[in-house]
């Protein structure tokens, strides 16, 4: 009977999912560093660098300028020590020995008729042209000095805003999301058992990257102090109401010290500086640490930002679309 037959069973259509485009393989890859990314798998760990005993501070019973990590700091020191101190020592000796010869060549015991000579023309030609020839030797690398030391930072370089307080210093840097770090100096207790010298050692210290030019802009809130450190050849005045502008480029990472260099009141004496010099990489993970942001990480957090093989796109979708329509 019609009635009893079974109706007959509907097609089988193929699974939906059977019929999408997959992404390609190498597309998912690529994609799944940026997905990391994207959640904030960026690296922010930092540990402050212990200092070396000996380098970027005073050592005990020194008597000559401290070792130099900065090329400008070592253009100054050859200057000082092959150019400047021979020419002092040299004069000295034939200063001192001109005064002795006269003294005994030309005492009375052995002059007693006293000489009538009132000049010489050879004799003041040479000692006016032979001063002459060493100050122009000495103001040539000089003027160079100077003018390396002023020379403008390049528009890549990172941008440290130096504020003196009364007493104590601020860090900003607008480059990095315009973050400050406050900087105070350590008890006697806390910098022994941070294994820093004491009067010295801050528990925030200035965080540059090394290797590269970093552009330092001074000023202050209240009264004029000094940003210096002895072995980085750095020195300019933080003035009120002014920006002093100087590059720097330390040379190798380390801890290098220094002290407000500017009578500016009471305590003057505990402004101590500490600048902390990091390979490239670890100074992204410092600024990422205090909150601020590096350049790359907007871009590489965007999921803008990710492969466009892993995305879908208008072509991807209408064969998407076609595909369960063919298989029926």
């Amino acid at each position: 009977m019609a009635l009893a037959q079974t109706p007959p069973a509907p097609p089988v259509m193929a699974p939906a999912p059977s019929t999408q485009v997959a992404p390609d393989a190498a597309a998912t890859a690529e994609a799944a560093p940026a997905d990391a990314v994207a959640a904030g798998a960026l690296d922010s760990s930092y540990t402050p660098m212990a200092p070396t005993p000996g380098k970027g501070m005073p050592v005990d019973r020194g008597i000559d300028f401290q070792d130099q990590y900065s090329e400008l700091g070592e253009y100054a020191y050859w200057l000082d020590t092959v150019v400047l101190l021979p020419i002092i020592v040299a004069i000295s000796l034939l200063v001192l020995g001109l005064i002795v010869w006269i003294v005994f060549r030309y005492r009375a015991a052995a002059n007693p008729v006293p000489s009538r000579v009132t000049h010489n023309t050879t004799i003041e030609v040479i000692w006016t042209l032979v001063p002459v020839l060493i100050l122009v030797g000495v103001a040539v690398p000089s003027i160079d000095l100077l003018a390396k030391q002023y020379k403008p930072a390049p528009a890549s370089a990172v941008t440290v805003k130096v504020t003196g307080y009364q007493w104590y210093w601020g860090y900003s840097y607008p480059d990095n999301g315009d973050f400050e770090v406050v900087s105070n100096m350590l008890s006697e207790e806390d910098s022994i058992k941070s294994g820093e010298p004491f009067q010295l050692a801050v528990d925030n210290r200035m965080v540059v990257p090394a290797g590269e030019p970093i552009r330092i802009i001074t000023t202050a809130s209240d009264v004029i102090h000094s940003f210096a450190v002895p072995s980085l050849w750095f020195k300019m005045d933080a003035v009120p109401g002014r920006s002093n502008e100087k590059m720097l480029v330390i040379k190798e990472p380390g801890v290098y010290y220094g002290q407000c260099s500017e009578l500016c009141g009471a305590r003057h004496a505990f402004m101590p500086i500490a600048v902390e010099a990091l390979p490239r990489a670890k100074f992204d993970a410092w600024v990422r640490s205090q909150g601020g942001t590096v350049q790359g990480d907007e871009v590489a957090a965007t999921p803008d930002a990710l492969p466009a093989a892993a995305t879908t796109t208008p072509a991807t979708q209408d064969a998407a679309a076609a595909a369960p329509a063919a298989a029926q």
